[in-house]
């Protein structure tokens, strides 16, 4: 497994698995026993308690682990970003996370809630702290009262939305990038199917034997973007841990970078408020 390093020093796993709308261990389960090592969650998941129960049934020591979960946007709201931390920690059955994350920039609270992500660090439950759906507006505010950089921004990036320059802006302020809905996931069915078949993908995988999914995975890693792509079927969580027998070349790299067309399959940080 190949991993990035955070300005924390500490080592993440470039392929983590996401378990958005997972409802029981089964699919991590699985995971686990391909070989990831990193778990995505979030307490607006409402599955922190599985996760917790599958990475306390693996056997897999707890230091060979990553584990990631997120701030919800209620908490923020609410005023409970100090105690919600906690209450991820019972349900995961830990007493630290690897990385914790700011879920959404909640317009009215997310500089003083970066504040309080800054205690978590401090305190040592969380061993770094990021960001996830920040746009370059939202890092240039907190900037200006961060004690502490964002180790990560989590953000959706995928062929036809690249982030080209929200990827320059983080690796610039060190905050190292990471996709979410790599493959274009979102309620847009059709959109992704048009992605998984486009001309320049299928070329790539016949060239390599590869699934286009397995492509845009590898493109995400030889970008050094943290992947997190989620499925609850077998055998795609194995297609998608397949990616280290081959590397693509940059010219390749460069043109699935000319699929970009801004396209969101997800809310927008801007309006995300709208929706949840």
């Amino acid at each position: 497994m190949k991993t990035i390093t955070l300005n924390t020093g500490a080592k993440m796993p470039l392929l983590g698995f996401g378990v958005f709308k997972i409802e029981d261990t089964s699919s991590i389960d699985v995971a686990l026993e391909v070989g990831y090592r990193s778990i995505d969650t979030a307490a607006a998941y409402a599955n922190e308690e599985i996760v917790g129960k599958a990475i306390s049934s693996c056997g897999i020591p707890r230091d060979e682990l990553f584990i990631t979960t997120k701030l919800s946007n209620t908490a923020q709201r609410e005023g409970r970003a100090e105690t919600e931390l906690d209450e991820s920690l019972e349900k995961l059955g830990l007493d630290c996370v690897d990385l914790y994350l700011m879920h959404w920039p909640v317009p009215e609270t997310y500089v003083q809630t970066w504040l309080t992500m800054e205690r978590h660090f401090k305190s040592g439950k969380a061993k770094a702290i990021g960001v996830s759906n920040f746009l370059p507006r939202h890092i240039a505010e907190i900037k200006k009262h961060w004690s502490v950089i964002p180790a990560m921004n989590q953000f959706e990036m995928h062929p036809r939305l690249t982030q080209k320059p929200l990827i320059e802006l983080c690796r610039t302020e060190t905050i190292a990038p990471q996709s979410w809905s790599p493959l274009g996931g979102g309620k847009d069915f059709s959109f992704k199917e048009q992605l998984l078949t486009d001309d320049v993908l299928v070329s790539l995988a016949k060239k390599y034997n590869k699934t286009t999914a397995q492509i845009i995975l590898r493109w995400n890693i030889d970008l050094g973007i943290v992947a997190i792509p989620k499925s609850v079927t077998p055998a795609r969580i194995h297609e998608n841990f397949d990616l280290f027998d081959f590397a693509l070349t940059p010219e390749e790299v460069s043109a699935i970078d000319a699929l970009n067309q801004d396209h969101r399959t997800g809310p927008d940080p801007e309006s995300f408020h709208n929706f949840f």
